[in-house]
């Protein structure tokens, strides 16, 4: 056992290859004793000598000045080129012309505003932030179309359908390379708040969990307050390495104390309506912000609504439908595309069936049975990457399964061919699937297509739910960690993504696989 230290306190690390001899009550500092692998104090002890961290700044504000100048910047950027280069000198020396790029802009800008396009809240990261501008400007283009259309005049329309297109464009475009510029940013330990977190020890467990998906929403936990018992003698020092100061009932005195930037409450039972009302309170004073974490952390987006009792604030949770308008658009888009998609890739899959069967001896496709939407079987298609007969030699390398649950998986397969290596780490083994997708059997994204004898072991963790919709080409679960997440994170990715389906969703996670194959990472 070592001590390692970090910004807050110094921690006993648990994880070192030397034999560490039990501490028994009383004979550490502060009667630090071992239970198991935590190291607990007592609970009335000195945690941890925690000198008070420089308050980080708030980069909201610097950074939504920046989009809004990059926004007003290409909707002038877009206005010149419609005038320069569609409009003769003549029209442009017009007096008209100045009022109706004034009306144009001034119309754009004004939707923007309306549609809170600007909120620090949605900048940086989720689809909100495209959404918004996206309703922006399609406002403003109607708005625009309908005064046109009433004042009996079409003098403004290519302002009103070329200018402010080609910004919305341009704006889209412009805030993709700013959230990237600023998830770099993140990564690298900037940009970030510090966030003192405060619930059960399992609760917090699941959180601290998702150090990833705070870290890109902009959110560091710093510090965490526990909620114990009042019987209790001890608490940890210390959890997944971000150190416990102390319990909740101090959660306001320790926020204050290191000047921590928001506070996070987890469900619990230990914070009914007056007491988290009073603490928000006291937030307000010194500065610091209030999340507070539903029960149903996978749940977000369209589901969720706030609806107001006499003054109490209810978070409705709306049942999920797999049916209706948008899913039909989403059934037509995932087949015109996957149509188009396999068009332009022919001469690259015909390249690859050659590679196959020159390779190896076999079949170039390989077909499984695999279970769609409501249970419905279905033969999948994908290129041959293993050797023929593969099944039957499953059981000699099933000490090597790296243990996914109920999935198989081995690193260093030795069934698999040499251009089998090379189309499995660029996932081309599975452009076969294009054919699926346009039968029907499969959508361009969705949950991973599994196996018969998968579904037979699905349990009570909801794996189940996935077969509400159709299986997918790709999906969180592939630019979330491919084969490197584990069982229970890829349920939880594919959950994630039944529970929360939004057709700007699918257009993200293909955006997103683009890098996720082309990196290679996580296929095996």
């Amino acid at each position: 056992m070592y001590k390692r230290e970090n910004d807050f306190a110094t921690v006993l690390d648990t994880d070192s290859d030397r034999d560490a001899p039990t501490t028994k009550a009383g004979s550490g500092p502060n009667g630090a004793r071992k239970i198991g692998s935590t190291i607990v104090l007592p609970v009335g002890s000195q945690v941890a000598s925690v000198p008070p961290p420089v308050r980080r700044p708030r980069t909201e504000r610097r950074y939504r000045s920046v989009v809004i100048g990059f926004d007003l910047f290409v909707l002038v950027i877009a206005h010149v080129v419609v005038t320069v280069g569609y409009h003769s000198f003549d029209q442009i020396d017009s007096w008209r012309t100045p009022v109706l790029i004034g009306a144009s802009m001034t119309a754009a800008i004004v939707s923007l505003g309306i549609q809170k396009a600007w909120d620090e809240r949605i900048l940086g990261t989720g689809t909100e932030e495209y959404r918004r501008v996206v309703r922006g400007y399609v406002f403003a283009v109607a708005a625009l179309a309908v005064a046109g259309y009433g004042w009996g005049t079409s003098a403004g329309q290519s302002w009103t359908f070329g200018s402010l297109l080609i910004a919305l464009v341009l704006t889209l475009l412009g805030r993709t390379l700013l959230r990237r510029h600023l998830s770099k940013a993140r990564t690298e330990g900037r940009c970030l708040h510090s966030v003192l977190v405060a619930g059960d020890v399992e609760e917090v467990h699941e959180l601290v969990s998702r150090a990833d998906c705070l870290r890109r929403a902009g959110w560091r936990v710093d510090g965490i307050c526990l909620a114990v018992d009042r019987g209790a003698d001890s608490l940890p020092v210390a959890i997944d390495d971000i150190p416990v100061l102390g319990t909740d009932e101090i959660v306001l005195a320790v926020a204050e104390q290191h000047n921590f930037e928001a506070v996070a409450l987890l469900p619990s039972g230990r914070w009914p309506h007056a007491r988290t009302r009073r603490l928000s309170w006291d937030l307000e004073k010194i500065g610091a912000e209030l999340l507070i974490a539903p029960v149903l952390m996978d749940v977000v987006g369209p589901r969720l609504h706030i609806s107001p009792l006499e003054g109490l604030p209810l978070l409705q949770m709306s049942a999920p439908s797999y049916s209706g308008p948008a899913w039909i658009v989403k059934n037509v888009f995932d087949r015109v595309l996957a149509v188009l998609i396999l068009m332009v890739i022919a001469p690259a899959l015909l390249a690859v069936a050659v590679a196959i069967k020159v390779g190896s001896r076999g079949p170039i496709l390989f077909r499984q049975q695999r279970v769609g939407r409501g249970g419905t079987p279905f033969t999948m298609y994908k290129f041959r990457s293993m050797v023929v007969g593969a099944d039957e030699h499953k059981d000699d390398i099933a000490d090597h399964d790296i243990g996914a649950g109920v999935l198989f998986k081995v690193r260093e397969d030795p069934r698999v061919t040499k251009v089998g290596r090379f189309i499995r780490r660029y996932s081309l083994d599975e452009l076969p699937q294009l054919f699926n997708v346009v039968k029907g059997d499969m959508s361009l994204v969705g949950p991973r297509p599994p196996l018969e004898c998968e579904v037979a072991r699905y349990g009570e963790d909801g794996a189940a739910r996935r077969l509400f919709v159709k299986p997918g080409l790709t999906g969180l679960w592939q630019v979330s960690g491919r084969s490197n997440l584990s069982w229970d994170e890829s349920v939880r990715a594919d959950l994630r993504y039944v529970e929360n389906w939004t057709f700007m969703l699918d257009l993200s996670i293909l955006r997103r696989t683009i890098r996720a194959v082309l990196s290679g990472d996580g296929a095996y």
